[in-house]
């Protein structure tokens, strides 16, 4: 299986995405299929693409890595602004490289909206930003920000991070363009194999708070307090959302410690469920406990022989 190649010269090239909710193990598992079957690794993830942002981000290591070969990861400056449209521009051209390698493309990550505009399943590269609605909107509070998005997208409201403001905004410039985002589906060069890993809520609870606490103690704050000294200001790293949002809030003297693990620990659950409510609508994905790993194995080799 490791001679595993897939064609060159094909219309559609063959792509792996391995999905699912945070703490759910894809990334263990896109490893181990990339050896299995010759491929190389495409992040999918939102923070990850930023520099300095490792641990509170959940990037893999270079040991996890094993030898694996991964894009996408520490590709842009934590103080700009980093779109799905620079991911798509990005996974392209890795997918590309890679294909021309003879390996495997395998896409592994949460950020379920990046995903799907790479896969064409959705479009925004024909929205230009509009500055006059960005200056009224940036008026506004992230409350009112997203019920405007939920008149105008209530799939993409679901999903979104309801305190990034940033991209509620961006949302609603595209949704006032072209309507709903999902509603615009492009001819993708790709065919896919999808498959999700499905983890049980007592089990996944337990893995989301047992990883916040490594991650805790591998120096999580001290990353955030180094990534402030190096110039990220407390704006932008509480813009990137999640552990770095409350990271800042505590380090600024907002919260205490506790209480930003035990915020954390509730809004990492929210944003597994955002992430399932993503996931849901796609019907192409297979889901697999992650023990099941014969059958993924087969999944995966019928998908590329055929």
């Amino acid at each position: 299986m490791k001679n595993t190649k897939i064609e060159t010269n094909t219309d559609k090239k063959k792509l792996i995405v391995i999905i699912g909710p945070t703490s759910s193990g894809k990334s263990d598992l896109a490893v181990d299929i990339a050896k299995k079957f010759n491929g190389e690794v495409i992040s999918v993830d939102s923070r990850q693409v930023y520099k300095g942002l490792n641990i509170g981000s959940g990037k893999i290591t270079k040991a996890e890595m094993k030898g694996v070969k991964h894009y996408l990861l520490d590709v842009a400056n934590p103080k700009s602004v980093f779109t799905a449209h620079d991911f798509v521009n990005k996974g392209n051209k890795a997918i590309s490289d890679i294909i021309k390698k003879g390996k495997v493309p395998i896409l592994a990550g949460g950020t379920g909206f990046y995903l799907s505009a790479l896969l064409g399943e959705i479009s925004l590269s024909s929205v230009t930003p509009n500055k006059k609605l960005r200056a009224s909107l940036e008026k506004l509070s992230n409350k009112k920000l997203l019920e405007k998005l939920i008149k105008l997208d209530k799939e993409r409201a679901q999903v979104i991070d309801p305190y990034n403001s940033h991209r509620i905004i961006r949302a609603i410039e595209i949704a006032k363009s072209i309507g709903k985002t999902t509603n615009h589906k492009e001819k993708s060069p790709y065919v896919t194999l999808k498959i999700g890993i499905r983890v049980e809520n007592s089990i996944l609870e337990e893995r989301i708070n047992k990883r916040l606490i490594a991650r805790l103690r591998k120096g999580m704050l001290a990353e955030a307090k180094n990534l402030h000294k190096k110039g990220l200001s407390w704006k932008r790293m509480e813009s990137l959302g999640l552990e770095y949002r409350y990271m800042a809030r505590h380090l600024k003297g907002e919260i205490s410690k506790e209480e930003m693990i035990d915020t954390l620990k509730i809004k990492i659950r929210q944003y597994a469920k955002r992430q399932r409510t993503w996931f849901k609508r796609d019907k192409e994905i297979k889901w697999f406990k992650l023990t099941e790993t014969k059958k993924i194995n087969k999944k995966v080799s019928n998908f590329l022989a055929s």
